[in-house]
Order: C-alpha cells, then sequence, then structure tokens
C-alpha cells in the first residue's frame, strides 16, 4: 500500500510545474525576477546534467524540504516533499549529490540532521541527527572524494563516506569578509556557506550582513582557496552581489548558490526581500555571473536585479497554478501544515477534503497553507461545517498573527489580528463560500451562498505589517484553511487569482 501511495505522489507532481515570474517579460528571450515568487528563502540549487533541483527552508511547515526540478532555471515542477517527519523549524538546507546519492543537510531544533535517496523522487529516510549544532549546512568534497561539511561561523567538520555522521574535531577556517563600519547593515552574522570548486580554486560563498533589517544588510561575499580549509582569499569584488539603497526594488540580497549550467554559463541563484511587499518573505532570484581574467566571479555589468535578463537556455515547462478542487486522492503539493502533518486528521477523496477540528482558534488550529505569489489576489474557498466546527480562509503569518474571514454553522465571522467576532448573523446554513481579497496589502473579506453572488463584508484588513522585521520569526504572509473546534471543514473548489 505505501509503495503504491507513493507512486501515486510522484505521478501527480510529475504532471505539475511551476513557474512564479512576478513581472512579465518584455520578450521570450528574458525574464524578470524573481524566479519563485512569495516565501521561498535560502535556496538550495543542486545541477545534475541538464536537471537542476533546487529546495528552500521550509520552517515549521510540514511535510517539509520540498524538491523542485526545472530545465531551464525559470519553470519549476514539484518532485516530493523530502521531508515527513516533525524535527522542529528546518532553516537554509544544502542539496547534494555524492557517489549517485542525493542528500539534504539541514538545521532544525538546535542540531543538524541530513536525510538521503537513491533516487531525486523518494523514498528519502528518515532524518539522521548528526547530533551537531549551528547552522547552515554546507557540503564540499575534496579531491580523494573526503566529505565536509561547513558551517554559518566558518568551522567545519569531517563527514563519514556514508555522509550519516561526523568525523574528527570541529576546525575553524574562515573568518568572513570585513564590513565597513558606516554602512548601515543588521549585524555580521556571517550565514550559509555554500562551496564548490573550479580549476585550482575551492570557492566559499556566503551571506553577511544580516537576512533583514536595512534595506542595505545582506550581501553575497566570495573568497577561495587551494585547499577546502583554507587559507581563505577574499574576492577583490566583494560584495559581489549587495542592495546599495532602499530605492532599489529588491532589499537584503544573498544567501547565494553559485552554479554552471549545462551550457557552461554561470549563475547564481539568491533570495531577496521586496521594497513595499516584505510580508511576502524572502523571494527566490536569479543573476548571471561572469569569470575575470585572475579567477574570481562577479556579477558582468550592466546587470540589474530588477530589470529585464537575458534566459538561460533549456527546455520550459508548463505553467503550475494553486488552484485545487481537493478531487484527488492525495494533497497537491502545494499545500503544508503549521507545526507538522497528523495524516490520521484528513482525508482526501471525491467529495473534497475533509478536515477534522482543531484547538480554540486560528493560532492553535495547525492550519493548511500555500504561499501565495503577488502583490494582488483573490483566494476563495467552499465550506461544509459539520458539528461544532469552525472553518475560516485567513491570512497567516504565524500562529500568533493572522487575520481573515472565517464561518461557523450559521454566522460569518472576521478575525483581524486575533480580535475575533461575527460580523454577519444567521445568513448561512453550514454552506458557505469564503473569499479573501488582498490588492497590495489591503484585504477585502466576501462569503457567498452559491460562489456567484458576492458579499463584501464591512471589515477589511492591512497586512504589511505581517513580516520579520516587525514580528521576526524570518516568515512570510500565507494563505491558509482553517478547521478549528469540534467537528470537521470540508473544503472544495480553492481558487487563487492573481490580479
Amino acid at each position: 500500500m505505501k509503495k503504491i501511495f507513493i507512486a501515486l505522489l510522484v505521478f501527480a507532481f510529475s504532471n505539475i510545474a511551476f513557474a512564479q515570474n512576478q513581472g512579465s517579460n518584455t520578450n521570450l528571450s528574458t525574464y524578470q525576477n524573481p524566479i519563485f515568487g512569495g516565501d521561498y528563502p535560502d535556496p538550495s540549487l543542486l545541477r545534475d546534467g541538464k536537471d537542476y533541483y533546487m529546495v528552500h527552508s521550509s520552517f515549521d511547515y510540514y511535510p517539509g524540504l520540498m524538491i523542485w526540478h526545472s530545465q531551464d532555471l525559470i519553470n519549476w515542477v514539484p518532485v516530493t516533499n523530502a521531508l515527513q517527519k516533525y524535527v522542529g523549524d528546518v532553516w537554509a538546507p544544502d542539496l547534494v549529490k555524492y557517489n549517485n546519492r542525493f542528500y539534504i543537510y539541514f538545521p532544525a531544533n538546535k542540531t543538524n540532521f541530513v536525510i538521503s535517496a537513491d533516487n531525486i523522487n523518494g523514498p528519502w529516510s528518515e532524518p539522521v541527527d548528526l547530533k551537531i549544532g549551528n547552522i547552515d549546512p554546507g557540503h564540499v568534497t575534496d579531491d580523494k572524494g573526503n566529505r565536509y561539511l561547513y558551517f554559518s561561523n566558518g568551522d567545519y567538520i569531517g563527514l563519514s563516506k556514508d555522509g550519516l555522521k561526523t568525523v574528527g574535531d570541529v576546525k575553524h577556517a574562515y573568518d568572513g569578509w570585513k564590513i565597513p563600519r558606516e554602512w548601515s547593515i543588521e549585524c555580521f552574522c556571517m550565514e550559509g556557506p555554500k562551496l564548490f570548486k573550479k580549476g585550482d580554486y575551492y570557492y566559499l560563498t556566503v551571506a553577511e550582513g544580516g537576512t533583514a533589517g536595512p534595506a542595505t544588510s545582506h550581501m553575497v561575499v566570495s573568497a577561495r582557496s587551494k585547499t577546502p580549509f583554507g587559507p581563505w582569499e577574499n574576492s577583490p569584488y566583494n560584495p559581489v552581489v549587495r542592495t546599495e539603497s532602499d530605492a532599489e526594488r529588491w532589499w537584503s540580497k544573498g544567501h547565494s548558490t553559485v552554479f554552471e549550467d549545462a551550457n557552461g554559463k554561470w549563475w547564481m541563484m539568491l533570495h531577496a526581500y521586496e521594497k513595499g511587499f516584505y510580508n511576502l518573505g524572502r523571494q527566490t532570484l536569479l543573476q548571471p555571473v561572469e569569470w575575470t581574467k585572475d579567477g574570481w566571479y562577479k556579477i558582468p555589468d550592466g546587470i540589474k536585479t530588477d530589470e529585464p535578463i537575458a534566459k538561460p537556455k533549456g527546455t520550459a515547462l508548463p505553467l503550475f497554478s494553486l488552484n485545487d478542487d481537493f478531487l484527488g486522492s492525495t494533497l497537491k503539493p502545494q499545500w503544508k501544515f503549521f507545526g507538522g502533518v497528523d495524516t490520521s486528521r484528513f482525508k482526501a477523496g471525491t467529495n473534497g477534503l475533509e478536515v477534522n477540528g482543531k484547538g480554540n482558534g486560528v493560532g492553535d488550529s495547525s492550519p493548511l497553507v500555500c504561499v501565495p505569489s503577488g502583490h494582488s489576489y483573490t483566494a476563495e474557498v467552499e465550506m461544509e461545517i459539520e458539528g461544532d466546527a469552525t472553518g475560516g480562509l485567513v491570512l497567516f503569518y504565524n500562529n500568533t498573527y493572522f487575520s481573515g474571514i472565517l464561518a461557523d454553522k450559521q454566522d460569518i465571522i472576521t478575525n483581524l489580528r486575533g480580535w475575533q467576532f461575527p460580523t454577519e448573523k444567521n445568513v448561512h446554513k453550514r454552506h458557505v463560500y469564503l473569499r479573501l481579497k488582498n490588492v497590495n496589502n489591503n484585504v477585502d473579506m466576501f462569503y457567498s451562498l452559491d460562489g456567484k453572488d458576492w458579499k463584501k463584508t464591512e471589515n477589511s484588513a492591512e497586512v504589511s505589517s505581517y513580516n520579520h522585521n516587525a514580528l521576526s520569526g524570518f516568515l512570510g504572509l500565507r494563505i491558509a484553511l482553517c478547521s478549528i473546534g469540534k467537528g470537521n471543514v470540508t473544503f472544495k473548489n480553492f481558487k487563487y487569482t492573481a490580479l
């Protein structure tokens, strides 16, 4: 039965594709950042022949560590959720291939884990605790095939040949690049080491300056060495990438993976916040890099992150929609549960997605969430309510901060920053449609009895402050479906429409 379930998941994922370019392309030969619109931070990219795979931080949303596949670096197909077992907040992973086996190293719950698989499609192993602290593990091998993990503070440690345990003592190798004191940054905060070898040199790429804070904080820093242990020589082009002014569209650019594509061109995948839309979280961006005669990489002259850039060569995949009728036998890959997955709690079938109620409010209901990709959109869903459950459609930052529209067996309910109250009483009988309309962070709320005639409630929300600089947590605002209390809610016909 388990093999059949896995096969169904792989089949379902292989027929879905994803591209979240926010900006319109000026023509078919260019693309506009972001590559992944919305909360897709800490990208780690692996090229395997003509195929590219990418994974991001998945935090407290499970199943976690979604792997994406592309053949042109612009359009992406979800492959599988590699992490099923709950181990806590998952940060900054590193996806690698060694001896024909795939590995993801990642920090969670004050330690570092690894999962592995013979096939990128899975099945992926249970997480193995490496029993070592620090964050942002970055994998590298030397010329003899020995394996090492670097960490955010410039330390490294050896790995066993199978990559499932550490070997030897922790050693320190790199102190970073000194940031001018007059620059406005959040903190020195070196993090996100990514390593590769080209020619005679190993190259180490890190982020410095702090993930958030001022627009000019995060930056990409490069160093090289003739051994994977140093001594490291800092690049004369540092910082290779940095937001220089809050007038720019993309703020706090950093956490970069530098790689060669299948056609011999070099690129970096990185993340950044968007001016005016900090609450979308850190979005994934793509920029070309070039090599100098003296063996350093840098951004080509004339390339700007927020302007059209010539596309990489490759095969494009069809677009993926967040729309979901919930009529399949499994959840589509865009859906995650906050705080871990309880498979006994939900059932997908021919009548929609039935989710048992949990908790007493939005915050402790472990909602089902997906990532919105744009500045303005509508999201709507049909609900059938049984027992004393309450169903909801909300914009969710974490289990403390959220706003949206809900319904119990008869009333329409508003939740504004945790303040919850009936806004329309006795207007439905356990069957209702809810809609949120978000236009540049101003959110109007609607309900309908038939999915055609929509009535706006008197309540609206402004959600720009739902972001890390205000609330911490490194998260982005997500669309959430809630099933609360005693009873259950059946969700049908979820529709996401970019405006």
